[in-house]
Formats: structure tokens, C-alpha cells, sequence
């Protein structure tokens, strides 16, 4: 029997966690919930650019946690209301409905969870017997399943190195790009994405994911910021001036000490303009790439590099890589013991039940 889903939110991952949802052949699709008032009543197929599929969207969030509903996929922008976010997450899980979520970044890794987090979602899976997974793609697989497959083609590995590089012009979420990334803020001022506290939140838990998985005890966590202010004024559609002198380019690693180096690095160079600091690494094409660099024997890179048609810009793909993961993760968690589940705790997720039949 199929596990019935509803989608919440209907963004940037939401969109193609729809898409993926609705041609998974072990999951049904039967609902989405929207917050725009405009949205309300539209059928989702065509919010996310699907033909229709006679469903309407709402905006009641009693519909997630309705006794026949078996998954929520969650991608509400946490950010901006973490406390209002988590608390619909746990009237889920209350009510018995598991949850996959880009949200929620100390769930990453559950082991290192602060208490005042996890202790009140363990609470909500184990009345509901339900379970809840996050991941996305950086944060996520991309720091995690990707290296790890990785390190076993390597020998006498000395760093593994996970980078991100993007063009934040065609993102397309204004609000973050500007406040919580600082593109076009003054350079006197670090924007809250940045600051060490914020890398340690987001993206500690990754490099933790990949030592549990590598076996490795690290000695600690480091951080490291670099930024640049653009070198002109430049206009960005659907975003306005970012006038020249404010940040135009930031770059940061989190490095995974062992034995008193670094050996696991999560690296971001981003812009919003690709002529701002044009001696930092820029991708091999296009404008956004994830890349694993292993430095051993020998010394190889892999790089991914998602496109997806109707989404805007270098993220579009990546949102829908993001949004396959948890998707398709949907009947293992389903499957699992309630609780929050570690990303190595899940056996291997495939694509086989998202296989087209060729005679459609």
C-alpha cells in the first residue's frame, strides 16, 4: 500500500518535493498546505509546474496530521520562525505522522543535538511512534552519503573537501540572500549566516555525519570567513541594486580537526556577482556547483551540477536534489523506530521507485 504524503510549502523545495512525490510509485501525493492566501484553492500539480492533479491547496495545517496521512514533507523556511516551525513539526509527530524536513539543522546530526531541541521532538516521535529525518543537499547529502562513497575509491587520504560554489543572483529567496547571507549589507557588519555561532549551527553537525561515518574522533571544530565588497554597483532582477562597496562575495570553511589538522572541510564561495572576486575559485561552468575533493592517492574531484527545468537559476537543481533526498527516504522512515534518525542509520535510498515506466 502506498504512503500518503502531504507537502507543506510549496517554495523553492517544496515545488520539487511535489514533483518527486507525485511520481514516486510507493508514495501518494494527497495534499499540500501554502501559507499565500493566493495560493489557497489553486491545484498543486500546477503550482509546481505539473499538469494538474485535482487537488487543491490549502491552508489548514490540521490536514498534515490527519489520521490517514501517513508522511509530512516539511519545507517551510525555518529560518525565519524556528519556534513556530518546530513547534507544527511536533503536532506531527504527536499525531503519529513521520516527517522529512530541509529544516532544523542541529537534527542533522541527533547525536549532538542540543537537549532543549531534541529532547522535546524525541518526546513528540515516541507519543506519536513516529520518526523524523533532516537532510537536504549542503547541508546534506552532499556532506554526507557523497564523500563518504567517495573516501572508498581513495588511498593515504589526508583531506576530504566538500565545496560549495554558487551565484546567489537567481536564488530565489530575496530575504535570505539580503539578510541572512548579507548580500549588499555594509562590510562592517557580519550578517547572521556568518558568524561563527551560525556556521557551527548549520554545518558542525555535517562534519560530525561524515566522522561518525569515516570512524574518526575529532578534536574540535574551526571556523574561517573571508569577504569581499563588490567592485560596482550591479542590478539583480526580482532583487534590486546592491550598490557597490557592500558584500559581494563571502568565503568560509568549517574544518573537522584530527590529529591536529584538518581533515574533513566544508568550503562556500559564494557571490552575487561573478566578477567580484574573481581570484577565488569559480565553477567549471554555469553558476553553482557541489564538489567533493579528495586529497590521497591520487588526488581526485567530483562535481555535481543539478538543472531543473522552470526553476529559477544555479539553485534551482540543487533545491530539487535536496527535496529528492528526503523524498525518497519517505518509506525507510516510515519503516523506522520512532525517534530522530541519523542519515547513517537509513539503509541505501535509491531511485528505483521513481523509475518512469517507459510506456508513459
Amino acid at each position: 500500500m502506498a504512503h500518503r504524503v502531504v507537502v507543506w510549502g510549496t517554495g523553492n523545495v517544496g515545488r520539487p518535493a511535489i514533483r518527486a512525490v507525485a511520481a514516486h510509485r510507493d508514495l501518494e501525493l494527497v495534499g499540500a498546505i501554502v501559507a499565500n492566501p493566493d495560493k489557497v484553492g489553486q491545484d498543486i500539480g500546477e503550482l509546481a509546474g505539473l499538469a494538474p492533479l485535482g487537488i487543491a491547496a490549502t491552508d489548514r495545517v490540521e490536514a498534515a496530521s490527519a489520521p490517514d496521512v501517513d508522511a509530512v514533507v516539511y519545507t517551510v523556511n525555518a529560518d525565519f520562525r524556528p519556534t513556530e516551525s518546530l513547534e507544527e513539526v511536533q503536532a506531527c509527530l504527536r499525531a503519529g505522522t513521520n516527517v522529512v524536513s530541509t529544516c532544523f539543522y542541529p537534527l542533522l546530526h541527533p547525536p549532538s543535538a542540543p537537549p532543549e531541541i531534541l529532547d522535546p521532538v524525541n518526546t513528540a516521535c515516541r507519543e506519536g511512534k513516529a520518526s523524523i529525518f533532516v537532510s537536504g543537499i549542503d547541508p546534506g547529502w552532499a556532506l554526507d552519503i557523497l564523500p563518504l562513497l567517495l573516501s572508498g575509491v581513495g588511498a593515504d587520504i589526508r583531506e576530504i573537501r566538500v565545496q560549495e560554489m554558487f551565484n546567489y543572483a537567481l536564488y530565489d529567496q530575496p530575504d535570505a540572500v539580503r539578510t541572512l547571507i548579507g548580500f549588499g549589507t555594509s562590510m562592517d557588519e557580519l550578517p547572521p549566516m556568518l558568524l561563527d555561532f551560525s556556521l557551527h549551527l548549520v554545518w558542525a553537525p555535517m562534519i560530525r555525519v561524515l566522522a561518525d561515518g569515516l570512524g574518526v574522533s575529532l578534536d574540535e571544530i574551526r571556523t574561517r570567513v573571508e569577504r569581499r565588497p563588490l567592485e560596482q554597483t550591479i542590478e539583480v532582477p526580482g532583487m534590486g541594486t546592491f550598490e557597490q562597496g557592500t558584500q559581494g562575495a563571502f568565503r568560509f570553511e568549517v574544518q573537522g580537526i584530527v590529529e591536529g589538522r584538518p581533515l574533513l572541510v566544508v568550503e562556500h564561495i559564494t557571490r552575487i556577482d561573478d566578477a567580484c572576486a574573481t581570484d577565488w575559485p569559480l565553477p567549471d561552468s554555469g553558476q553553482g556547483v557541489h564538489r567533493v575533493v579528495v586529497e590521497g592517492r591520487p588526488h581526485f574531484e567530483v562535481s555535481v551540477h543539478g538543472t531543473e527545468a522552470g526553476e529559477p537559476g544555479a539553485a534551482g537543481g540543487g533545491n530539487a536534489l535536496a527535496a529528492n533526498r528526503i523524498v525518497n527516504a519517505i518509506p525507510a522512515i516510515c519503516a523506522a523506530a520512532p525517534g530522530v534518525i541519523h542519515p547513517l542509520a537509513l539503509p541505501p535510498i535509491t531511485g528505483a521507485r521513481q523509475l518512469r515506466d517507459t510506456a508513459s
